[in-house]
């Protein structure tokens, strides 16, 4: 749990949907609008491969070039403290980690700011137990 709580369900898991007035903001996962520039070669492989992530990530939607700025910043920290081999920061991976949060990289904090991403639905699912009744009716004979 986080200093603002543990982390929200989604809609769709909650029993009372009129419980909070606060409005959802739903997004389409996609790329986004604002230009990424392409990351430093010198950054180590994860902080690239982040860096990277971000563009294709729902939330980049939501991002403005500032936020850009500060995933290249937050990119450039994440290589410093990779490269220091022995001398990883504790402190610089909590900052780090906080300015991941800050640009909605993860679950918990988009859910915090009520932002749900939605893949788009493939090609006619079948759900698990129907698929489970219709084998064992099929191994039946019936």
């Amino acid at each position: 749990m986080g200093a603002r709580g543990p982390v929200p369900k989604r809609s769709t898991e909650r029993r009372r949907r009129n419980k909070d007035g606060a409005e959802l903001v739903r997004a389409t996962a996609g790329p986004g609008l604002v230009e990424w520039p392409e990351p430093d070669p010198e950054w180590h492989t994860i902080a690239r491969d982040w860096y990277l992530s971000l563009p294709d990530s729902g939330q980049a939607q939501f991002y403005e070039p500032s936020d850009v700025a500060t995933a290249r910043y937050v990119a450039e920290a994440m290589s410093r403290n990779l490269a220091a081999g022995q001398r990883f920061s504790a402190q610089l991976f909590a900052a780090v980690s906080s300015a991941m949060t800050e640009l909605l990289t993860t679950e918990g904090a988009r859910r915090r700011v009520r932002i749900e991403l939605e893949r788009a639905p493939a090609a006619q699912e079948t759900p698990a137990g129907v698929t489970a009744i219709a084998d064992y009716r099929a191994a039946l004979g019936t």
